[in-house]
């Protein structure tokens, strides 16, 4: 899944939003150290009160929404898997 590297020069902008399970997994530092260690190159934003989990009526992690240019979600993926479809929709995104 390195949609950021080979999407980002055609417009594709990636987005974390890390939304806690834990209490010990709340601390910026924390945060900040497993996405170096996990060699993340996106932004990761912090949503220790789910305050964006609950806007967009999140369930289960890991959830995935592509979000076009008109700020409409056009595809969700909740859970593992499903990324030959969730890269054919980039792409057709992409393409509009």
């Amino acid at each position: 899944m390195d949609w950021h590297k080979r999407f980002g020069e055609r417009g594709l902008v990636v987005i974390g939003i890390h939304s806690p399970e834990f209490g010990w997994e709340k601390p910026l530092d924390k945060v900040q150290s497993a996405c170096e260690a996990l060699g993340i190159p996106y932004p990761v934003a912090l949503d220790n009160d789910f305050a964006t989990w609950k806007r967009y009526r999140t369930r289960y992690w890991p959830t995935l929404h592509l979000i076009d240019k008109q700020r409409i979600i056009r595809y969700t993926r909740i859970g593992e898997g499903g990324y030959a479809e969730m890269e054919a929709m980039i792409r057709r995104l992409l393409e509009e």
